[in-house]
């Protein structure tokens, strides 16, 4: 199993919003690194879901339950899309000041790729942000 994150701004797609669906297809993502990390993820591989622009911060966890596949709003069929579902919302949230204020973190494209909407996370700091966040799986 592989861990990623996966942002979106709560007023396009909130954990409200996913929390009401439970599951949604994840796609509009028009980045190709991003596009990369989609395909790379695989099925019942866990994401951290976070709120960006505003909140930044980490609300919650879902899991892949189906891997990469064309996403049909776009038009010359170069990204894709994937869908995932609720798994746990973080009993604490984790801002990205939290995050950025843990050397242990400071590898993560998180802080050093601010604009990416879908990137990998190791396992260890999967671990830490759990930690921090008080959040058993």
């Amino acid at each position: 199993m592989k861990y990623w994150l996966i942002k979106s701004e709560p007023t396009t797609w909130s954990w409200k919003d996913q929390t009401k669906s439970k599951k949604t297809s994840w796609d509009g993502v028009r980045n190709f690194q991003a596009r990369n990390n989609l395909i790379a993820m695989k099925k019942n591989d866990l994401c951290f879901f976070y709120h960006s622009v505003l909140e930044k911060r980490i609300v919650g966890i879902v899991k892949v339950i189906k891997e990469s596949y064309p996403d049909p709003s776009d038009k010359k069929n170069k990204f894709v899309m994937v869908d995932v579902e609720i798994y746990k919302k973080l009993k604490l949230p984790i801002s990205l000041d939290q995050i950025k204020n843990d050397k242990r973190l400071a590898h993560l494209s998180l802080i050093k790729q601010s604009r990416l909407s879908v990137m990998p996370i190791d396992s260890k700091a999967w671990t830490i942000i759990l930690k921090m966040s008080k959040t058993l799986l």
